[in-house]
């Protein structure tokens, strides 16, 4: 039997949109943009970009990897049946908060392998994915086992996948200014199968 709420649900719904903002904006003043800058020589120079996360890190990521695309760069998706062999020259973006999610240190580790570039966004630079990465772009963000409220009073690890999304975001709006190519040319690029 369902406990009786006395929650205004719409009043709520405000204040938790309110509460998530006000976090998200916390959270950027620990970001070191000098080191997030950082990742786009490795973007830009790459052969083809492979991306990897697991769940909404995940989904996060793909999001980044279609605006990518549109930018013009090779992209591929981690998992995907399409998705050929990384070889040397390819670039992995990881994102993993606590940096020991297994299927993507397991293909960290193969790209390095296979001669590849890696990079990872996570909130630590001490796990075995940073160990194998070129370059680690920390969001200060509290990884989803932290359920202390210190970091974020939000379930899991939600500050970390938002900000892997705006970050992600705010790194393709750069690409994109540094590019200069107009809107309408990307669009081009827009899929049409919808």
């Amino acid at each position: 039997m369902q406990k009786e709420s006395t929650v205004d649900p719409a009043e709520d719904i405000e204040a938790n949109l309110k509460m998530i903002i006000a976090e998200n904006e916390q959270l950027i003043s620990g970001i070191d943009f000098g080191q997030v800058s950082e990742m786009i020589p490795y973007i830009q120079t790459a052969n083809r970009i492979f991306i990897i996360g697991a769940g909404r890190t995940g989904l996060a990521l793909k999001a980044a990897a279609m605006r990518l695309m549109h930018l013009g760069f090779t992209v591929y998706v981690t998992g995907e049946i399409v998705t050929p062999a990384i070889t040397k020259g390819d670039l992995l973006i990881a994102g993993s908060g606590s940096g020991t999610t297994g299927s993507i240190v397991s293909a960290a580790d193969k790209a390095v392998k296979a001669g590849a570039k890696v990079i990872a966004i996570s909130t630590t630079t001490q796990s075995p994915l940073a160990a194998l990465s070129n370059h680690v772009t920390v969001i200060p963000a509290a990884q989803k086992q932290d359920h202390g409220s210190a970091i974020s009073q939000q379930y899991a690890g939600s500050l970390f996948e938002q900000s892997v999304l705006l970050l992600t975001d705010a790194i393709i709006q750069t690409l994109w200014t540094m590019d200069g190519t107009p809107a309408e040319e990307l669009w081009k690029r827009h899929a049409n199968l919808e």
